[in-house]
Formats: C-alpha cells, sequence, structure tokens
C-alpha cells in the first residue's frame, strides 16, 4: 500500500480524538496523527486507554510516541499495534523543556545510534510501519552533515519513513511556541535528502499553509504533513481527497460537517464528555465566513454552562450564513 500524501500533524492538546474525528469528516484519506503520548503515561499512568482509545471512524490512524527507552518503546508500540493502530511514530521533534529533561522529542537528534536502538525495538513489535519525526537538525548541528549522519544511521538501523519539521529546534533560548516559527524554514534541505535518498518514503512539515503548496513539495515528496494550518481552518481538509488523492467524491460543506458531527458529540455525551472538549475543533470551521464570529461567541460563551447538550451547537450553527 502506498503512504498516505497528505497528513495531520501531532499537535499537543489539538490533535486529540475529537478533532481527529472531525477532520475524518471533511477528508477519507488525511492520516491522522494522535498527540505524542509519553511511554510513561502508557505503562504507568492511571488510565492508559484514554491515551490510546480512538473511533473506528478515524482509520488512517497513527500513534505518536514519545520516550527513549527502547524496551518501553517496544512494549507501548506492542499495545498500539493490539490496539489497531495504522502506524506508530517516534518523536525526535519535539524541543519543550519538559521532555528534553526525559531524554524525548528533539534532542534525541544528538544521539542518532540511540534513535536507531529504539526504532529497531519498536519495529521488531509489530508489523505495522514504524515512521520517525524529526526536525533538521538541532542547536549548532550543521544541516548537512549532521542531519545525513542521522537519517544514515537510521536508514541503517531499518528505517523507511521519516517526517521532517523543515526548520531546526533551539532546545536553549527558545520556547516550544516560538521554535515552531523563529527558526527559518529550509524546504530546500528536505528536497536535497529525497534525491540522495530516492528509496526513503519522506514527507515534510512547518509553515505550510495550502493545499497548493503542498502539491508543489509533491512532486519532489512522498507526503506533506500540517498541523496550525489545519488547527485554525479545518476547512482545508474538505478538498485534500479531490486534490491530492485525485477522487471526485462530492466536497462536503462547512455546515454539512458540523451537522455530521451533531451524533457523535451526542454519543460522547452520554458517555461523559464535556461539551467544551467536543467544540473545540469546531472553532476554526467558518474562517471568513460572515457570522463566524458569532458562531465562536456563541459557542465560547455557552458551552461550558452547567446541562448544556448539543443544541449549543446547533443554536451556534443557525448564525452563520450558509
Amino acid at each position: 500500500m502506498s503512504y498516505p500524501v497528505f497528513s495531520l500533524a501531532p499537535m499537543l492538546d489539538v490533535t486529540d480524538r475529537h478533532f481527529r474525528y472531525f477532520l475524518r469528516l471533511l477528508s477519507k484519506k488525511t492520516l491522522l496523527y494522535t498527540e505524542m503520548v509519553t511511554t510513561g503515561a502508557i505503562l504507568h499512568g492511571k488510565d492508559p486507554e484514554r491515551f490510546l482509545d480512538f473511533s473506528e471512524a478515524e482509520h488512517p490512524v497513527a500513534l505518536q510516541l514519545g520516550g527513549s527507552d527502547p524496551l518501553d518503546l517496544a512494549r507501548c508500540t506492542e499495545k498500539a499495534s493490539l490496539w489497531g493502530y495504522d502506524e506508530i511514530n517516534l518523536n525526535v521533534g519535539c524541543p519543550s523543556d519538559r521532555v528534553q529533561n526525559n531524554l524525548i522529542g528533539a534532542c534525541l537528534m544528538a544521539y542518532p545510534e540511540k534513535v536507531a536502538a529504539c526504532f529497531q525495538a519498536m519495529q521488531a513489535a509489530t508489523d505495522k510501519p514504524v515512521s520517525i519525526k524529526c526536525r533538521i537538525g538541532i542547536d549548532d548541528q550543521d544541516e548537512d552533515k549532521d542531519l545525513e549522519k542521522f537519517i544514515a544511521i537510521l536508514k541503517e538501523a531499518g528505517c523507511r519513513v521519516f517526517i521532517l519539521h523543515a526548520r531546526k529546534a533551539w532546545l536553549q533560548g527558545l520556547s516550544p511556541k516560538q521554535n515552531r516559527d523563529v527558526p527559518p524554514l529550509n524546504y530546500p534541505r528536505v528536497h536535497r535528502l529525497k534525491q540522495q535518498h530516492p528509496e526513503l518514503t519522506l514527507g515534510i512539515n512547518g509553515g505550510i499553509k495550502t493545499l497548493q503548496a503542498c502539491q508543489e513539495h509533491l512532486k519532489t515528496l512522498d507526503s506533506v504533513m500540517l498541523g496550525r494550518a489545519l488547527w485554525d481552518n479545518p476547512m482545508l481538509a474538505a478538498e485534500v481527497d479531490q486534490q491530492l488523492y485525485g477522487l471526485d467524491s462530492p466536497i462536503i460543506t462547512a455546515h454539512q460537517a458540523v451537522e455530521a458531527y451533531l451524533p457523535y458529540v451526542e454519543a460522547q455525551l452520554a458517555r461523559g464528555v464535556r461539551l467544551t472538549a467536543l467544540s473545540k475543533p469546531l472553532m476554526g470551521v467558518f474562517q471568513g465566513v460572515p457570522g463566524a464570529r458569532k458562531f465562536r461567541r456563541h459557542l465560547s460563551e455557552n458551552v461550558h454552562l452547567p446541562n448544556q447538550n448539543a443544541d449549543v451547537i446547533r443554536q451556534a450553527l443557525d448564525l452563520v450564513a450558509h
């Protein structure tokens, strides 16, 4: 099976199961990523199912793991595989202090042999693809020489799928938010990597905002990953299947998507999920549409009130122009 050409980036406090479910209503083909889940949360947390659970409708869906102990990563990969995930990904790109202190995320780019051992342990625990999401470097690393070394060691270990955030991570002096914007983007470096390693499946991530830009990257690369752009405007995903996969299925409208989401909202409310969590994926849906501000305000002012139900979303929907 060919690798999905478009995916939703893992984002902490964003790509939860509700946002993923909503995005699946917009695109049948997008590969959906979970938030990063640490091995500790799965192996030692009070409620590991909360981190692993997803709806059958979400397929294809990938679990992103954070960790650096091969044995722990293997155990989590095995659990994820049994749980039904279509891919397991290792986070080698998150720059936050909290994860650095636990040797998780982007700081691992300084230890390619350790990442290789983690990858091999993970791949041995599943027949699903195991992928690596990384930066093009950290701190004072050379974006050419050091990245080439990192990829070569992982390739030797058997890794074939990499998603590269096309900018460095600065582990000292920049916040995680600044690390998404401040280090300069270097798309040509990722494209050169593909030319040097044509047999690898390479995806690109970072600062990509339109499907037209995705199409340009896909002339060279295998896959494109969008994060903040989809959170800010989920309706970008509504044309992915047509523009990037060549399907002739009808394009769902924002109103249709919200209506289609309501039965899920009602089912989740019945399970005790809070309306605040279920309304979060809808905040960017009507970007640029008359009434969008009223829609957002109605949700913001009402979803947290006691005894509210899906009617709050229906009422908000009536405030937006068709």
